[in-house]
C-alpha cells in the first residue's frame, strides 16, 4: 500500500480538490431524501410545494454536476498515475544490466509496462475516492436513520453486517490470485513475442501448428488463473446483493407493520428506504473499489519487482554532475602514450558461473586498427561487451585511455566508442530516425554523406519519402546487408574516436563489402578500430591481429607474422584460401 501512496502523493492537489467535491457531493446526496421527506408532508399538509419541488431539483442538479467534475479529474489523475509509472519503468528497463535483462522474458517485461500498469488507473478512477466518499455517505446515511427509526437502523446493519463479513472472508484471496493472473498474462504476451519475432524462421520450418500449440498453453494458463479471480467475484457480487435486498426486505416488513401501528409516518418510511439505498449503494461501490484496489496492489507489485532492481552502476568513483570527455596530454613519444584501449588479464565469467575469458591482454593504440579472430566461441564479442561496459570483468582491468573504467561513468566511456553489434539491429521507424539515433543533431547532407560512404546511397534515391522511408520492424523492409550498412552508417556519423565493429561485413557481398572496408578506412585514419572478423581476407591489413581460443589470447602479430608462426592462425588462413 505505501507504493500505491507514493504514485499517488504527486498528485496530492488535485486527489484533495476530487475528495472535497466528492464530500460536496454526498452531502447533497444525503440532503435529497430529507427533501423528499419533507415535500411528502407537504402534499399530506396541503401546503405550497414550489419551494421544496424547486429545492429538491436543484440540489439533485448539483450532484449531477458534481459527480462529473469529480469523474473527470479522477480520470486526468489516473491517466497521469499510469503515464508517470510508465515513464519510470520504460526509463528502468532501458538501464537495466544487460545479464539482467536477459535473464527474464521480454514479452513478460511488456506487459508490465502494458497491461499492469492499466490496472492501475482502476484502482484511482474506482478504488480510493470511491471509499472515501462512500464512507462519508454511509456515516451520514447511518446518523439520519437514527434518528428517523433507530430500530428500523438496527434490522438494517444486522442484515448487511452478515453479508459483510463474508465479504471480507471472500476478499482477501483476490489480490494473489489478481497476480497470478498478470503473471500468466505476461507469460503469454512473452510467448507471442517470441513467435512474432521469429516468424519467417516459423513459417520456413512449417511449425506454425506447433507455435500455436506453445502459445495456447501460455493463453490455457491465463484462462485458468483468470476463472480463479472469475470464481472469487461470482461469489462476492451476489452475497452483496442478498445482503442488501434482505436488508431492504426486512425494512419494508417491520417499517410497513410500524407504519400501520402509528409508529413511524408514510415520509419517514419513504425517507429511511432512500437512505437505506444510500447506505448499500456505497457499500456496493465499496465492494468493487475494495476488489480493484486489491487487483491493483498484485500489479503494483510486479511493477514493483522491476522498479526495485538496480541499474547499471558505477562501483568504484562516484559520477561527477557534469562528465567531461577524457583530455590527455599526447606526449612527444608513441611508446610511452598508454593505449586508447587495453585490456590487463581480463577475466570474465556469468553469472551462472561459464568461464568465458582468461587473463587476456591486448592494446589498441591511437590510430590503429586491431583485429579480434579466432573460432566461434573464442570470446570475441565479448571483449567488445566488457569494453562497452555491459559487463564488468570478474578480474584483471579494462582501462581507456589509461584509466579504469569502472572509475569513469559508463556515459562517459561509451561516448567514445562506437559500436556496431554482430547482428546490427535496425530500429522500427525511418532511414533519418535511425542514422540520428547516436547523433541527434546532424544535418542532412551529413546523413547523405555518411550514407554515401556505406554505399547505401542507392536505397535513399530509389525511395520515394528518401531519408523519411520506413524500415520496417527490426529493419524487415531491408536486405541483411542494407540493415548492416546502415548500422555502420548510424555509428560512423557519431564520429567516436574508437569503433568496435563486430563481423561488420557479415551480411556483405564482395562489393559491398569493398566499399565498406574503403569507409572504414577512411575513418580510421583519426581513430582506432577494434573488429572482430571471422572473414581473415578483411583484416590482413591490420595493424596487430589477436588471435584468440576457448576464452585466451594463443597469438598476437601482423598477418605475415601469424602465418610464418604456424598455430590456430594459419590453420584458420589456410581453410579460408590465404595461404
Amino acid at each position: 500500500m505505501s507504493g500505491l501512496v507514493a504514485l499517488l502523493r504527486p498528485h496530492r492537489g488535485q486527489l484533495g480538490v476530487v475528495v472535497l467535491i466528492s464530500l460536496v457531493a454526498a452531502g447533497a446526496a444525503l440532503a435529497q431524501p430529507l427533501l423528499v421527506r419533507r415535500l411528502l408532508a407537504s402534499v399530506t399538509a396541503k401546503t405550497p410545494l414550489a419551494g421544496p419541488v424547486v429545492l429538491l431539483v436543484l440540489v439533485m442538479l448539483a450532484g449531477v454536476v458534481l459527480s462529473g467534475v469529480q469523474r473527470y479529474l479522477l480520470q486526468r489523475t489516473a491517466e497521469g498515475v499510469v503515464l508517470a509509472t510508465r515513464r519510470r519503468l520504460v526509463d528502468r528497463l532501458l538501464r537495466l544490466p544487460v545479464a539482467e535483462l536477459e535473464a527474464r522474458r521480454l514479452g513478460d517485461l511488456i506487459s508490465r509496462v502494458g497491461a499492469d500498469t492499466t490496472l492501475l488507473k482502476t484502482v484511482v478512477t474506482s478504488g480510493l475516492v470511491d471509499l472515501l466518499s462512500g464512507l462519508v455517505v454511509v456515516v451520514g446515511a447511518v446518523v439520519l436513520m437514527a434518528l428517523i427509526d433507530p430500530l428500523l437502523l438496527g434490522v438494517t446493519v444486522v442484515s448487511i453486517g452478515l453479508g459483510a463479513a463474508a465479504l471480507v472472508v471472500f476478499s482477501r484471496r483476490i489480490r494473489p490470485l489478481s497476480r497470478e493472473a498478470q503473471e500468466a498474462v505476461g507469460s503469454m504476451t512473452a510467448s507471442v513475442e517470441r513467435a512474432l519475432g521469429a516468424v519467417r524462421t516459423i513459417r520456413a520450418a512449417r511449425a506454425e501448428d506447433r507455435e500455436v500449440a506453445t502459445v495456447t498453453t501460455s493463453a490455457r494458463a491465463a484462462y485458468d488463473a483468470g476463472l480463479k479471480v472469475a470464481r472469487v467475484s461470482a461469489v462476492v457480487a451476489p452475497l452483496s446483493g442478498l445482503a442488501v435486498q434482505g436488508a431492504f426486505l426486512a425494512v419494508l416488513g417491520i417499517g410497513g407493520a410500524r407504519v400501520a401501528s402509528g409508529a413511524i409516518t408514510v415520509a419517514d418510511l419513504v425517507a429511511f428506504v432512500l437512505y437505506l439505498f444510500l447506505f448499500v449503494q456505497p457499500i456496493a461501490q465499496s465492494v468493487q473499489a475494495w476488489t480493484a484496489i486489491q487487483a491493483g496492489l498484485g500489479s503494483l507489485a510486479r511493477i514493483e519487482e522491476v522498479t526495485a532492481l538496480a541499474i547499471e552502476s558505477d562501483v568504484r568513483a562516484p559520477v561527477t554532475t557534469a562528465p567531461v570527455p577524457i583530455a590527455l596530454v599526447v606526449p612527444a613519444r608513441r611508446e610511452v602514450e598508454p593505449p586508447v584501449l587495453s585490456f590487463e588479464g581480463v577475466d570474465f565469467d556469468y553469472a551462472s558461473g561459464v568461464a568465458v575469458l582468461r587473463g587476456v591482454d591486448l592494446a589498441v593504440r591511437r590510430g590503429e586498427r586491431v583485429a579480434l579472430v579466432g573460432p566461434s566461441g573464442a570470446g570475441k564479442s565479448t571483449v567488445l561487451a566488457l569494453a562497452e561496459r555491459f559487463y564488468d570483468p570478474t578480474g584483471g582491468v579494462i582501462r581507456l585511455d589509461g584509466v579504469d573504467v569502472r572509475e569513469l561513468d559508463r556515459s562517459v566511456v561509451r561516448a567514445r566508442l562506437g559500436y556496431v553489434e554482430q547482428d546490427a539491429p535496425v530500429l522500427a521507424g525511418s532511414l533519418r530516425d535511425n542514422l540520428l539515433l547516436g547523433a541527434p543533431d546532424a544535418d542532412e547532407p551529413a546523413l547523405l554523406r555518411v550514407l554515401a560512404s556505406v554505399n547505401l546511397t542507392d536505397l535513399v534515391e530509389r525511395a520515394p519519402l528518401g531519408l523519411d522511408s520506413q524500415v520496417g520492424d527490426e529493419g524487415v523492409l531491408l536486405s541483411g546487408g542494407e540493415r548492416q550498412r546502415l548500422a555502420i552508417a548510424r555509428v560512423l556519423l557519431a564520429a567516436p574516436s574508437l569503433l568496435l565493429l563486430d563481423e561488420p561485413t557479415a551480411s556483405l557481398d564482395a562489393r559491398n563489402e569493398a566499399a565498406l572496408s574503403a569507409a572504414v578506412d577512411a575513418v580510421a585514419v583519426d581513430r582506432s578500430v577494434l573488429v572482430v572478423a571471422h572473414r581473415l581476407s578483411t583484416v590482413v591489413t591490420a595493424d596487430q591481429i589477436v588471435v584468440l581460443d576457448q576464452g585466451q589470447v594463443v597469438a598476437v602479430g601482423r598477418h605475415d607474422e601469424l602465418v610464418a608462426a604456424g598455430g590456430l592462425y594459419r590453420e584458420l588462413a589456410t581453410t579460408q584460401l590465404l595461404v
